[in-house]
């Protein structure tokens, strides 16, 4: 199976677009920061196009969003620990 269609990266996906949301951007608003077309965003948020890792950052950082926290807070492993705790 692909990843694009497990439950974390569609958890991802919800994510991200609320971590946009919370920064007060549209899409149009984060494609201009990013220096690319609104469909850049739409297509990535819709799970129509896939985000590699170095896009990720990019754009995590155009939100001020720490990539780092972000990722953990969506690793399955980092949500196991938790359920330990």
């Amino acid at each position: 199976m692909k990843s694009t269609y497990t439950r974390q990266y569609q958890d991802f996906l919800v994510r991200i677009k609320a971590a946009r949301k919370d920064a007060g951007m549209t899409q149009e608003e984060l494609a201009r920061r990013l220096k690319r077309p609104q469909s850049f965003v739409s297509k990535y948020e819709s799970g129509e196009r896939r985000l590699d890792v170095i896009e990720f950052m990019h754009i995590a950082d155009a939100l001020g969003v720490n990539a780092s926290e972000f990722v953990e807070s969506i690793s399955p492993w980092s949500m196991k620990k938790k359920a330990k705790d």
